[in-house]
Formats: C-alpha cells, structure tokens, sequence
C-alpha cells in the first residue's frame, strides 16, 4: 500500500513535466497578434444570411462583449461566416456565450472572429464531478485512477501527436509510448511487484499482436489512413509527407490498448485473489483459474470494442440502410473495411492477452510448484 502511494507524487510529477513540455506546434500563424477570449452576444444580424433549405451560408454580424482578456469589458462587432456545413456552422442567439479570436495592433480591435460556442466552463466542471466521484467511490483506488486519465490524455497530446506530426514512424513510435504509457497506468494500478510485470507483459503482447494484424490487414485490404476523420485536411495544411496509412495502423493499436489493458488487470487480479486466499494452490490449478476468467471476460470485451467502433459510424450505417444499399456494397467499402479492422484486430489482441496473461501471473503469483 506504501508503494503504491509513494508512485503518486512520482507520477505528479511526471503530470507536471509534461504540461510544460512544448509542442513544437504552439504559436499558429492565424492566431500571431491575436487574442483568444470569451465573450457574449448583445445583438446579432442575419441580413447578410442566405437560407438554402437545411443549410444556411453567408455571414452572421454580431455585437460582442468580450469577457476577458486585453479587451475585456469592452464591445465590437464580430463576425461569424457560415460555408453551409452543419457539422462547423453554427447561428449564434443574443445571450450566448462565444469563443472569439481578437485581430488587434497594439490598442485598436482590427477583427473579430467568432469561432464557436464557449463550452470550456462546462467541460472543466464535467472533469471535476468525473474525478470527484471517482475518488470518493474508490478513494486511494479512484485517485489513481484520475492520475492514469490525466497523464494518458497528456502523454498522447504531449508526445504521441508531435511525434506524428514530426513524421517519425507512427507504428514504432506508437507502440513504443503505448508501451510506456501502459507500465506507468499499472505501476500507479500495482505499485512494482509480480503483478505489475505479469499484467505488462499480458497487455504488451495483446498490444504487439493487434499491431501486427493491423499492418497487415491494412495493406492486403488496400486501406488507406484517409479513411480517419480529418485527415485529408491534415495534408492540405501543410503536412502532405505523413503516412496516413501507418497512422491509421497505430491507431487500430491505440484503440485497442485500453481493452487490452483492463483484461490483464481483471486476470492478474483475479489469479492474485486465488492465490491469496488459497496459498497451496499449484501453478497448473492458478493459470487454470486465469483462463477461467479470461474466458468470461474474453466474450463481453469484444463486444465492448464491436459496440465502441460501431458507436462511432452509426451514421454512416444509417445512410447505407436509408439508400438501399447491398450488405455486399456495405462490406466491401473502405470505411467500413477500416472499422472491421480495427474490431478485428483488437479482438484479436483481447484474444492473445487472455492466456498469455494467466500462464504468466498463474507462473510468477502461485509459490508452490507441480
């Protein structure tokens, strides 16, 4: 329990090194002499909007009172265009609480433009009720918990992605920080012990294998990585050297890795619980114990991961439905080719984590010998 508690201020520290690690990104171009703020609408004018069924284009004036910041306090005109895409346009109401960027020349407002709705106060008080529950359900348990989210969110914002978008070797590099990444969660999990190593090696194994298939069902399916989300957009701002493809390969890994995680935890755990209370257990009869759990758990991760890829193209699968089109068409085209793979291939990982996971902790936990 003391190991476990000294990992805490080891691991904020580690939080607070990476907070002040730069980017390498910071600094944008549209964002040079600019302030950044919140602010609310007074009035708006929709004259200059052109209405064309669903979709609105044109631009939205609105008088604005910016809340903080240099300017704050102080009043201007901004402006809101709309290109007639419901997913980024938004019509803001008198009232609303804006995110603005301020274009000025050391005391004169030159420009507003209104970006989006200002959702940050939500966000942050959404966080703390997370983080509250967790630690006063779990307490010790749930504020390690809190500590994995946070650096796992910053491991990937901090490292992973510039790294990506520096152009190293997405698969490498991302299998290396999941790596990483995975040992410092069970450390804060298990402190350093027999069922830290156990779990890693189980998780890292599922994780190396999930890779693997990912690599190669990518190229014998002929994907390409601009099936993800924004990513043709990512090369036409000036990033036109990344590799898609292998980052959509590391990806299917990152996706997977959570799931694969949690089941050695559950079978470590689980091995560990029979151990403790039966001491005399032998090696045989504790592995055959982690595969008992490993089987329950197998049939309703995978589920987890079909229900958590399918969540995400729901859409999509309602257009397929709502245009008629054929189960054969469905199947065979590419984004939904890249979400088989990603299911596929993270059950495949689950699949190889689960006895790998109970012949290593039934090994290394039972004391007694066949």
């Amino acid at each position: 329990m003391k190991r476990k508690f000294f990992a805490i201020p080891v691991i904020l520290v580690i939080i607070a090194i990476l907070i002040f690690i730069p980017t390498g990104f910071e600094g944008a171009l549209q964002f040079k002499d600019a302030e950044k703020c919140k602010a609310v609408v007074l009035e708006v004018n929709n004259s200059s909007l052109i209405n064309t069924g669903l979709i609105r284009t044109g631009q939205q004036i609105c008088l604005v009172k910016f809340c903080d910041g240099k300017f704050k306090g102080q009043s201007a005109e901004g402006w809101n265009m709309l290109g007639g895409s419901l997913s980024q346009d938004k019509i803001f109401r008198k009232g609303d609480k804006v995110q603005c960027v301020v274009h000025y020349d050391t005391d004169e407002i030159l420009s507003v433009n209104l970006i989006d709705y200002y959702r940050l106060n939500g966000e942050f008080f959404l966080a703390l009720a997370f983080a509250l529950f967790l630690i006063i359900f779990a307490r010790g348990i749930g504020l390690r918990s809190v500590l994995s989210f946070v650096i796992t969110v910053l491991v990937l914002w901090k490292i992973m992605v510039p790294l990506f978008l520096k152009g190293y070797n997405p698969i490498v590099c991302g299998f290396i920080v999941i790596a990483v990444m995975t040992f410092v969660i069970l450390f804060l999990v298990y402190g350093m012990n027999k069922r830290l190593f156990s779990s890693f090696c189980g998780a890292m194994s599922g994780i190396l294998f999930a890779m693997i298939l990912s690599v190669i069902c990518s190229k014998v399916f002929r994907i390409h990585g601009a099936v993800m989300a924004n990513s043709e957009a990512l090369l036409y701002s000036g990033f036109e050297n990344l590799n898609l493809t292998q980052i959509f390969m590391a990806s299917v890994c990152i996706g997977a890795s959570g799931s694969v995680m949690d089941l050695s935890v559950d079978i470590t755990s689980a091995v560990y619980e029979v151990v403790q209370n039966c001491p005399e257990i032998s090696r045989i009869r504790a592995i055959k114990s982690g595969m008992n759990v490993a089987q329950a758990a197998m049939g309703t991760m995978t589920t987890t991961l079909l229900l958590a890829y399918s969540g995400t193209c729901i859409a999509l699968l309602m257009t397929f439905m709502a245009q008629g089109t054929p189960i054969y068409n469905i199947l065979n085209n590419n984004v939904v080719a890249a979400e088989i793979i990603n299911t596929i291939a993270g059950s495949f990982g689950l699949a190889m984590t689960a006895p790998l996971t109970a012949v290593i902790s039934g090994s290394l936990l039972a004391k007694k010998k066949d």
